[in-house]
C-alpha cells in the first residue's frame, strides 16, 4: 500500500460521520472532505511541547465524529497518563478545531484505552524522532 492510500485509509478510519439531529441538512461530502482537511491541519499546529512533532503525526488522535450540526468530538490520547500537559493540551485541541471554518462547536475526550505506543506514529513522525 502506497503512503497516500495508507494515509487515505487512515483518515477514513478516524474519521465518522456522526448523527444530528433530523432538523438539520446533511453534509455533503465535499463539505466533509474540506472540514477533514482541515481539522487534520488544525491538529498539526498542536505540539507535544515534550516532543517535536505534531499530535496528528504522533498518533496521538483516535477518533473524530462530525455531525450534520458541524460540532466536532475528538477522542485523543497522550503518550503518557502523567504528561504535564494533560490539563491543557485537550484545549489546545479544542481552539485548533474551532478555529477551522464551519465548525460550530468541539469537544475532546482524553482517552487512554488503547494506551498510545510508538507504533502509532507515522512515518513522518519517526523520521522526524530518527525512530528508523
Amino acid at each position: 500500500m502506497t503512503d497516500a492510500a495508507a494515509d487515505h485509509r487512515e483518515q477514513s478510519e478516524l474519521f465518522t460521520q456522526a448523527e444530528a439531529p433530523p432538523a438539520v441538512e446533511p453534509l455533503s461530502e465535499d463539505e466533509i472532505s474540506r472540514l477533514t482537511e482541515e481539522i487534520i491541519a488544525a491538529f498539526k499546529t498542536v505540539f507535544d511541547p515534550e516532543i517535536p512533532v505534531d499530535i496528528y503525526e504522533l498518533g496521538l488522535i483516535y477518533r473524530v465524529d462530525i455531525n450534520d450540526s458541524r460540532e466536532v468530538v475528538v477522542d485523543m490520547t497522550l503518550t503518557a497518563p502523567g504528561c504535564p500537559v494533560a490539563g491543557e493540551m485537550p484545549g489546545w485541541v479544542q481552539n485548533a478545531v474551532k478555529g477551522v471554518r464551519g465548525v460550530a462547536d468541539c469537544q475532546v475526550n482524553l482517552v487512554f484505552d488503547p494506551p498510545w505506543e510508538s507504533s502509532k506514529m507515522s512515518d513522518e513522525a519517526k523520521l522526524q524522532l530518527n525512530m528508523f
